[in-house]
């Protein structure tokens, strides 16, 4: 057997399963897992115990956060997988290419623009790669709009429309997690909207030049409670006999595996992951709308809200030859450490998608949308052959983000941001500037 790759994982939430499944499982002839870092022993603990019951593999050295030098030096990985909290994505991804490694981050790759540049100085000082993992680009219904696009059904786009809803479910769940305070997670539009702001960059072909962006916290947090008339005296919901009846409770106990990942860490990782939606301290936004030009001379209206009945989003692309619209309801999750496969049935129980072209002189039609199975539409297991087989299939839509993706991607939300604290349209150039299209 040739030498596998080696693989360090550094945060072990339920954003991390996914990869650790995939070197331990499928890939596990051609990757090797070598080694965690986690600020807790809790978690680590349960994932050595995950891949030796599920994949039968042996347990691999733990090491925290103030040992990741030396976890590098002791376990020698070729790849280190980040899947942090996102503003501490820049150090682990900037201290691994120092170190000799190249890496792969969950989206999204940072939170701001300094610590983007950072990246940068380091990507082209070290010479080392960055690949960002946006799954969204692999489903088959976002790759079939790349494809339309490609095909010039609308011509040369001129405007996308472009509305998310989370739902009370999956919406409220980024308010009861260290997402909710903006300096961890950059708010929604940095955090969530990164996996939106990337689709349109990759299917129109272009970055975001001038931003204009509003956003409030209309539904959560305690000020809109009480302007309701509701009141709640738990700061969080497990344990709580009166949050019996609460519609957001989510109770970590009464879930195994949220018991193990969160609960039982929360002695070593201080992190509780059930808080309250309407607590005081939320500092993210729950209702965006942002308007933008991108280089190409497109024009791109988005909203995002986070308490929405249902889950999904419409887009549509208008261009001088025709219109594609999209439509796609499918069902939410909350991020617990599921399986892929687990993931996949959970949102495959509502899911429901609409594509259809309008030619600019012609009859409407519709379009087939593949059928994949796996996580995030089908889009999670393409994602894992790209990122693992040492041959994956040759991709003529180009889905692999670089480390231009991921800045592009997080671009339009840290200008939007801007946009909300000052009230002004923003220049994406002022805030980091991107080389020009090739």
């Amino acid at each position: 057997m040739s030498q596998r790759k080696r693989y360090a994982v550094v945060g072990t939430g339920g954003r991390s399963v996914m990869f650790i499944d995939a070197i331990a499982g499928e890939y596990s002839k051609v990757a090797e897992l070598v080694g965690f870092c986690d600020l807790s022993q809790t978690r680590m603990a349960y994932y050595n115990r995950y891949i030796g019951e599920k994949h039968h593999q042996a347990p691999v050295p733990n090491f925290s956060p103030q040992q990741f030098d030396q976890m590098v030096k002791e376990t020698k990985p070729d790849v280190v997988i980040v899947t942090s909290m996102d503003s501490t994505h820049h150090q682990y991804i900037i201290r691994a290419m120092e170190l000799g490694c190249d890496a792969i981050s969950e989206k999204p790759m940072t939170t701001d623009a300094p610590k983007a540049r950072a990246i940068f100085d380091t990507i082209a000082k070290t010479g080392r790669k960055l690949r960002v993992t946006f799954n969204y680009r692999y489903a088959p219904s976002s790759t079939k709009v790349r494809e339309l696009i490609m095909q010039g059904v609308v011509g040369r786009p001129l405007i996308v429309d472009f509305s998310w809803v989370l739902d009370t479910r999956h919406g409220a769940d980024y308010f009861r997690r260290w997402h909710r305070q903006k300096e961890n997670s950059g708010g929604l539009l940095v955090h969530k909207s990164t996996h939106h702001f990337d689709l349109i960059n990759w299917w129109i072909d272009s970055y975001p030049q001038r931003v204009f962006a509003m956003g409030e916290l209309k539904f959560y947090g305690q000020k809109n409670a009480n302007a309701r008339g509701q009141q709640y005296d738990y700061d969080r919901y497990t344990f709580q006999e009166k949050a019996k009846n609460d519609p957001f409770r989510f109770v970590l106990n009464e879930d195994s595996i949220s018991k193990q990942l969160y609960l039982d860490a929360e002695k070593d990782s201080g992190y509780i992951r059930d808080r309250n939606v309407f607590n005081p301290d939320i500092s993210a936004e729950d209702t965006m709308s942002v308007t933008a030009r991108y280089r190409n001379g497109v024009i791109f209206n988005y909203s995002l809200i986070a308490y929405s009945p249902w889950e999904g989003y419409r887009v549509s692309v208008t261009g001088d030859k025709g219109r594609l619209e999209l439509y796609d309801q499918h069902g939410s999750h909350i991020i617990r450490g599921q399986s892929d496969a687990e993931l996949a049935a959970e949102q495959a129980s509502v899911e429901h998608q609409e594509l259809r072209v309008f030619p600019m002189f012609g009859k409407p039609y519709d379009v087939t949308i593949p059928k994949a199975e796996g996580g995030h539409g089908g889009g999670d297991p393409i994602l894992l052959q790209q990122l693992f087989s040492p041959n994956p299939p040759a991709d003529p839509f180009l889905r692999a983000a670089s480390h231009l993706d991921g800045a592009a991607s997080i671009l339009m939300g840290i200008s939007a941001n801007e946009s909300i604290r000052t009230g002004l349209p923003v220049d994406c150039d002022e805030l980091l500037k991107l080389p020009e299209k090739k």
